[in-house]
């Protein structure tokens, strides 16, 4: 990719709690081919104490037709994201 090319972010809509709207980037959405649960690693472009940008990851939950984001709160689901999320750090 030469300097000029600029990489098309994907972005999508996010619908919170209290019905307001919020636009993020989407950096990845992946799926656990045994468990068939979808994930998506997203961010809102904020920037921490250190600099770093914050990254959010949510399970896509389809069941009701339209998808809705939902926490991670299983440890092993935790874990194997965190994998995900370390080879991607690393392709940077």
């Amino acid at each position: 990719m030469t300097e000029n090319q600029e990489v098309e972010k994907k972005m999508m809509s996010i619908v919170a709690e209290d019905g307001s709207v919020e636009e993020v980037e989407v950096i990845l959405a992946f799926e656990f081919k045994d468990t068939k649960k979808e994930y998506v690693i997203y961010t809102k472009n904020e920037k921490d104490d250190n600099d770093n940008i914050t990254v959010y990851v949510s399970h896509v939950d389809r069941s009701s037709g339209e998808p809705k984001l939902l926490g991670v709160e299983d440890e092993e689901e935790w874990s194997r994201i965190k994998d995900v999320l370390r080879e991607l750090s690393k392709s940077e």
